[in-house]
């Protein structure tokens, strides 16, 4: 019954959610066009406010005991082509900009929780809540969990449906290294920043390949102060580091801060600095619990194996973890055509999942 009204009344959301452009800080015309897409269904949707005109849309069932919240993000990296950000259609699949990572799963989520609405006249055990800020620092999440706790989480973020119940921990590093401006005709190594710059980004390298073979490392930005003919005075450097969910982060730090110690012995010349931000620990949930053995059934009546895994990259999971909620990601596409030029989604990945959600969310009804 659900699928059968249900398709094109997904497809047109999810082609009008890609075709609004909403990098992050910009969320405002999506969350107003959701506003106004939810109250017409009559579900009591509350806009919750962020910063300036930046806000969350979340629904909180009335008088209900609320054990779950199924969280989206509506933002998106900026566009590659601000000419040609927007929804395109072939071979079924939805290209544009957002479309896996993740307003798919944003639209499949927003369908389920509809129809799960009116087929149990508003009497949900689960929240939904749509937020922004993911692609950047997550403040939408932090809003979120400072007004409400649940003690689970169904997060829409791409895996290509298969149940995420693990989490990569993640951290980013800053590097600078520092020195004298000077013409470019007495530029040597043991003077040049990016020169020094180089040596220990080499040195980082070297030891995660033969120490920590798994982590996954990505020199972000990589850059120099303008200085024309001249050496630069200043080199900095940005690293995102994911780690498996068992790995000791704290150890890991330290292992960084050691590498930057044993470059200043052995180089006197050498003035660098490391500063770690953003810093997560990842997490690995017990296969028990009601909510889990409730999704397991989704999957036997869908006839999808159940091999759970660890989700890779940062999310606002990590967040959710660090406030006590227990959060499991399952979504349509995959992270391969995340932040990609030609990102796109099987729709017919976005319609099961919608499908998973309305039978989880009815059969936690019961």
């Amino acid at each position: 019954m659900f699928q059968s009204d249900h398709p094109e009344n997904l497809k047109d959301l999810l082609r009008n959610l890609v075709n609004i452009y909403s990098p992050t800080g910009k969320e405002q015309e999506i969350m107003g066009f959701l506003h106004g897409y939810l109250k017409s269904g009559g579900l009591p949707v509350r806009l919750q406010k962020i910063s300036g005109s930046r806000a969350n849309l979340v629904v909180i069932p009335p008088d209900r005991e609320v054990s779950t919240v199924l969280l989206g993000h509506l933002d998106t990296v900026p566009a590659y082509d601000l000419d040609d950000f927007g929804c395109h259609e072939e071979d079924g699949t939805i290209q544009g900009l957002g479309a896996a990572d993740m307003k798919g799963g944003c639209a499949a989520l927003v369908e389920a929780y509809l129809a799960a609405w009116r087929q149990e006249q508003g009497r949900l055990p689960m929240a939904l809540a749509l937020v922004a800020g993911e692609e950047e620092d997550g403040d939408g999440s932090r809003r979120l969990v400072k007004e409400y706790h649940f003690p689970w989480a169904l997060i829409g973020e791409p895996t290509d449906l298969r149940p995420c119940i693990g989490h990569y921990g993640y951290f980013e590093i800053q590097i600078t290294t520092s020195g004298k401006r000077m013409h470019a005709s007495l530029a040597n190594p043991g003077n040049s920043p990016v020169e020094a710059m180089l040596r220990l980004l080499l040195r980082i390298s070297r030891h995660i390949g033969e120490k920590r073979p798994d982590l996954v490392y990505n020199i972000r930005d990589l850059s120099s102060s303008r200085s024309g003919f001249a050496v630069p005075e200043r080199c900095d450097a940005w690293l995102d580091i994911h780690l498996p969910p068992s790995a000791p982060l704290g150890e890991i730090i330290m292992e960084f801060e050691e590498i930057l110690d044993s470059e200043r012995r052995e180089n006197p010349e050498f003035n660098g600095s490391l500063n770690f931000d953003n810093v997560h620990s990842g997490y690995e949930l017990p296969e028990k619990g009601q909510f889990i053995e409730a999704l397991k059934r989704v999957y036997e009546d869908c006839q999808l194996p159940w091999e759970p895994q660890a989700f890779r990259s940062h999310s606002d999971a990590n967040l959710l973890w660090e406030a006590g909620i227990k959060p499991i990601i399952l979504g349509p596409g995959s992270l391969e055509q995340a932040h990609s030029p030609d990102e796109s989604v099987p729709f017919h990945q976005v319609l099961l999942a919608s499908e998973m959600y309305y039978n989880l969310i009815v059969s936690m009804c019961d």
